[in-house]
C-alpha cells in the first residue's frame, strides 16, 4: 500500500508500500510497533536531486485552475537515445530516492537503455496539493486523480524532454502496482506496458482472506505455529473479559499506560495492534528491503515461529508476549501505545505536521472512499480474534464522517470503474508472491497471453522488485528473468 501500508500497510492496512518511506511497505503499520515511523532516506538517495512538477489540483474540473508542486526524481544513467522511459509510480508514503539507485527495475533499465523517473503520489511525502489534510481537502485524493497526475506528467515530460515517441513503461508495487495496471488500462495511448507487482486490483470492504493467508504462511514454516498463535490470542481475549487482569497485561506488553477497555473499539484496537506484528512480518517476509533504511528485516516468519514454538518461555500467551517484546526491541520502542483514544486524536489531526501525516490519515481515507481492504478477523480460518468489520468501518465515520453504506458504495464504484479481477487490457504483467496476503486480491493466473500472471511460490510482498541477492529462491530469480523477457518482447511491439 499498501496499508500500510500499500503500505501501508493504517487501519492496520498493510498495503503500504513497496518503495516508500512510511511503514515502508507501506500500507504499513500506521499504528503498533512502527506507529507513524518515518524511514530516513538513504544517503545514496541524496545523489538524486528532488525535482518539482507543476500539477493540476483537480483534473476533472476545467474551471478549477489551481495548481501545486509534485515531487519527482530522475535517473538518466542508463538512458540511450531511442530507449524506453520507465515510470515508477509513488504510493501511500513518501517516495524514497533510494529506489533511484537500487531495485530490479534498474537492472531492466540498464539492459534496455531506459530513462527512469519516480513520481511521488499526491498527498504523500512532500507532494502537498492543499494547505492541510482536512476531509474537505482529501476529496482531491483518489486513485483517479493520481492516474490523471501520471497522465499529465507523462505528457508534459514527453514534450519537454523529446520523449513523445518513446515507449513508456509503468512500474509499481502494492497500491502503486494497481495504479500501474490501471494507468495502462485507462491511458493506453500514453503507456505502452506495465509491471503491476503485488497489485490488489479487486476492491472489497471486508478482506478476511488477508489473515487466512497469514495462517497459511505461518503454517508453511511450521504447522503448529498458527495454532499456537491462535491459542495465545484466545487466552488474551479471555483475560480481557476480567478487568483484574489489566495490570498484568499492562506489564506483560509494556504498555505506555494502564490498559483501559471501556468499549469494543478499545479492545479491538489493542488486539489488532498485537496481531499487527505477525501481519507485518508475514507480508514482508525475507524481502530484501535493507537499502530502503527499514528496520526489522531480520525478523522473519522463521523467527516468529521459533519464538512461538519455544516451550521454555511458558504457555502460548507467554510466547505471544515474547514476540511483542522482540518487536519492541527491534524497533527501539520504549513502550507500546495501544490507546484507541490516542489513535483517534492522531488520525483526526489535519496538519501536515501531524503524527499521521506521513501517510496514515491519507491512506485510511482512501480505504474509506475507494478500496475498503479491511483485514478483519471475521473468518474462522485465521489465528486472531477481536477486530471485526464493524470496528474497521466505524473509523471511517470517526475520522472522515463516511458511513458504512458510503464505504460499500465507494468500493462498488471502484470495481465498476476499473473492472476488479476482470481487467481488460494488454501488455500488463502481474507478479505476486504466495506468502504475501495481498495476493488474494490480485491476478494470480493468466488472463490472456498479453495479461500474464507471475505467481512466485515462497515469496512475499513485492519480492521481485527488490535487488537480487545470492540467497534468493530460484523461482524468484526466474520470475525476474521472465518479466524481463516479457518487457523485451513488448518493446518490439
Amino acid at each position: 500500500m499498501a496499508f500500510q501500508t500499500l503500505l501501508p500497510c493504517k487501519v492496520r492496512l498493510f498495503l503500504l508500500l513497496c518503495l516508500f518511506a512510511v511503514g515502508q511497505g507501506q500500507s504499513k503499520l500506521y499504528k503498533g510497533f512502527t506507529k507513524f515511523n518515518q524511514v530516513q532516506d538513504n544517503k545514496q538517495g541524496n545523489l538524486f536531486e528532488e525535482q518539482w512538477f507543476i500539477q493540476k489540483l483537480d483534473h476533472f474540473n476545467g474551471a478549477d485552475s489551481r495548481v501545486w508542486k509534485q515531487r519527482y526524481f530522475v535517473n538518466d544513467a542508463f538512458y540511450k537515445a531511442g530507449g524506453p522511459v520507465f515510470l515508477m509510480i509513488g504510493g501511500e508514503g513518501p517516495a524514497n530516492p533510494a529506489w533511484m539507485q537500487y531495485g530490479t527495475w534498474l537492472t531492466y533499465a540498464e539492459k534496455l537503455g531506459a530513462l527512469c523517473l519516480l513520481l511521488e503520489h499526491r498527498f504523500y511525502g512532500k507532494s502537498h496539493p492543499t494547505t492541510d489534510l482536512s476531509t474537505k481537502n482529501l476529496h482531491f485524493l483518489s486513485s483517479r486523480q493520481a492516474l490523471a497526475d501520471l497522465a499529465h506528467f507523462r505528457t508534459v515530460m514527453a514534450e519537454t524532454r523529446g520523449l513523445t515517441n518513446r515507449k513508456w513503461v509503468a512500474f509499481g508495487g502494492s497500491y502503486p502496482g494497481s495504479l500501474a495496471a490501471w494507468f495502462r488500462l485507462k491511458y493506453p495511448h500514453l503507456v505502452h506496458a506495465s509491471v503491476a507487482t503485488s497489485a490488489p486490483v479487486h476492491a472489497t470492504v471486508n478482506f478476511p482472506e488477508y489473515l487466512e493467508v497469514v495462517w497459511r504462511s505461518l503454517a508453511s514454516e511450521n504447522a503448529e505455529c498458527p495454532v499456537l498463535v491462535k491459542k495465545a490470542s484466545d487466552i488474551l481475549v479471555e483475560r480481557l473479559k476480567d478487568p483484574k487482569t489489566y495490570d498484568n497485561i499492562t506489564k506483560d506488553f509494556n504498555l505506555c499506560s494502564k490498559l483501559q477497555i471501556q468499549t469494543e473499539m478499545d479492545s479491538a484496537y489493542f488486539l489488532e495492534t498485537l496481531a499487527g506484528s505477525f501481519m507485518d512480518v508475514v507480508q514482508y517476509n525475507e524481502d530484501n528491503r535493507g537499502f530502503e533504511g527499514v528496520m526489522g528485516t531480520n525478523i522473519t516468519i522463521k523467527v516468529l515461529c521459533s519464538v512461538m514454538g519455544d516451550a521454555s518461555l511458558g504457555d502460548p500467551y507467554a510466547r505471544y508476549v515474547a514476540v511483542a517484546r522482540l518487536m519492541m526491541d527491534t524497533f527501539s520502542t520504549k513502550c507500546l501505545d495501544t490507546s484507541f483514544s490516542t489513535y483517534i486524536r492522531d488520525m483526526t489531526n489535519t496538519s501536515w505536521d501531524g503524527p499521521a501525516a506521513g501517510g496514515g490519515r491519507q491512506w485510511v481515507y482512501q480505504t474509506c472512499s475507494e478500496f475498503g481492504f479491511y483485514q478483519t478477523t471475521d473468518s474462522p480460518n485465521q489465528p486472531f480474534t477481536g477486530f471485526p468489520l464493524a470496528y474497521q468501518v466505524k473509523q471511517c465515520a470517526d475520522f472522515y464522517n463516511i458511513s458504512a453504506e458510503q464505504v460499500a458504495e465507494a468500493v462498488a464504484q471502484t470495481n465498476e470503474y476499473y473492472g476488479g479481477y476482470d481487467i481488460r487490457s494488454s501488455r500488463i504483467v502481474f507478479p505476486n508472491g504466495s506468502i504475501d496476503p495481498w495476493h488474494a486480491l490480485g491476478i494470480t493466473q493468466d488472463i490472456a497471453p498479453d495479461l500474464p500472471a507471475v505467481f512466485i511460490k515462497g515469496t512475499a510482498h513485492c519480492a521481485n522488485m527488490y535487488p537480487a541477492r545470492g540467497e534468493d529462491l530460484p523461482q524468484l530469480s526466474l520470475a525476474r528473468d521472465h518479466i524481463y523477457v516479457l518487457l523485451q518482447q513488448w518493446m518490439k511491439q
